[in-house]
């Protein structure tokens, strides 16, 4: 293969490579045949040029947070987006335009100075690409609705090399698909995204309880999530032995101070956190500080309904394994669901099981107890987030979206990209022609 078009290219033994393959999940040990480490979209155009010419599988990597390690192929042509992490702010307009690499820590720094923010995640060395693309839930989701919802317009590379851009008013179809289908249509090279005034400040509360006796305290946590304001998101987590119920408020701490009161309602914890602190601490404070040093596993599920029998069933979760619970309501379910490819809006929860190791030994165990405690909870669910999903294959893309929406994904599948070359993700297959 060669360098002529001025590509910044790396094979294995070159500065760089091995830095490039590593993700965020230390049980991926993939090695692409080749690392295109792309500036802008020109050379997404010209990597892309290069896998066709030697018959090289594609794969796509921003934040390197897909547990599966689908960014890299083993043996493939990797294109890299890490050197686009730029993100330009207009706050005039609330508009910030956000280069395809760039991780949700960029995007905060750069808005938060005008105390403007976009919905994005917990963590911020995730990739902005992988969580708008499957939906994008947050601590703003809530007021302002998903990752996805707050996007105006896409620049995209599609598998035929093509540089186009989708929005409301120009190629809809593919507008509707970016928003909650994944990195199936094209390498997104830029997102514009619409901002929101939300100061500069929040609020963490955290209650623990033992979960023997706990059925009851959870009910009751339940049904002030039910009614909590919009500012608010109700969390709930269970690892060995001990519940965590409480609440994150984006906004000003003392209204967040009065609303979190009720949680007093819930009885006396064996420990209580309430930490006041900046927007930006809140989105840094989930970050692993092991970064790319930890085996992980997770599974996931949507809730639609959290009855007596899924709380005791949360509350048997495996040892080893942190299971959580995020509520959802507000912005999220005011979207009309056939307005995007994103699903299951009406869910009341998002719950994940997901356990971090660093013994290779262990790996079997980890995964099995993570796998037993999602099971428990299966019959109380009502599909997945398709950035949950894991080792699900096809089965897990058929439980992410129902059997109208993913006709339409096949159909624009069809469209962008008929020879399925972005398929390490969560695939969806193109429609038969």
């Amino acid at each position: 293969m060669d360098t002529n078009s001025g590509l910044d290219v790396r094979y294995p033994g070159d500065p760089g490579f091995d830095e490039a393959r590593r993700v965020w999940n230390a049980m991926i040990d993939h090695r692409p045949a080749v690392v295109v480490r792309c500036r802008d979209a020109a050379d997404v155009v010209a990597a892309l040029a290069l896998a066709r010419r030697d018959g090289l599988e594609v794969g796509v990597r921003c934040g390197g947070h897909s547990v599966v390690g689908h960014g890299v192929p083993d043996g493939g042509l990797m294109i890299d987006l890490t050197s686009m992490g730029a993100v330009r702010v207009d706050p005039g307009r609330r508009r910030a335009f956000v280069q395809g690499g760039a991780l949700l820590g960029a995007l905060d720094a750069a808005t938060q100075p005008y105390g403007l923010a976009t919905t994005a995640g917990n963590v911020s060395h995730t990739g902005v690409g992988g969580l708008t693309l499957g939906g994008g839930m947050g601590w703003l989701a809530r007021q302002y609705g998903l990752t996805c919802d707050n996007v105006v317009s896409f620049e995209v590379v599609t598998a035929a090399g093509d540089v186009v851009r989708a929005a409301a008013d120009e190629r809809p179809e593919l507008y509707w698909a970016l928003r909650g289908g994944g990195g199936n249509f094209g390498v997104v090279t830029e997102f514009e995204l619409r901002l929101h005034e939300v100061g500069t400040r929040a609020l963490g509360v955290e209650l623990d309880f033992p979960v023997s006796g706990a059925v009851p305290v959870v009910e009751r946590w339940r049904d002030l999530a039910g009614d909590a304001p919009r500012a608010a998101t109700y969390t709930a987590g269970v690892h060995d032995g001990v519940v965590t119920l409480g609440l994150v408020w984006v906004g000003d701490p003392a209204t967040g101070r009065a609303h979190a009161q009720v949680l007093d309602t819930l009885g006396e914890p064996a420990a209580r956190r309430v930490d006041e602190l900046s927007y930006l601490e809140l989105q840094t404070r989930e970050d692993s500080a092991r970064g790319h040093a930890v085996r992980r596993y997770w599974k996931g599920h949507y809730v639609r309904d959290l009855t007596r029998a899924a709380i005791e069933a949360l509350l048997a979760t495996e040892p080893g394994v942190r299971a959580g619970l995020q509520a959802y309501g507000g912005a999220i379910a005011d979207v009309p669901d056939d307005e995007t490819a994103f699903s299951q809006r009406q869910t009341r929860f998002e719950y994940v099981a997901a356990t971090g190791w660093t013994d290779l030994d262990e790996d079997a165990a980890r995964m099995s107890a993570a796998r037993a405690s999602a099971a428990r909870m299966e019959p109380f669910a009502s599909g997945v987030y398709v950035n949950a999903l894991s080792d699900d294959g096809a089965a897990g893309v058929r439980r992410a979206y129902p059997p109208e929406k993913l006709a339409r994904l096949t159909a624009v599948k069809a469209g962008y990209d008929p020879d399925n070359v972005f398929h390490l993700n969560q695939n969806i297959e193109p429609a038969a022609t």
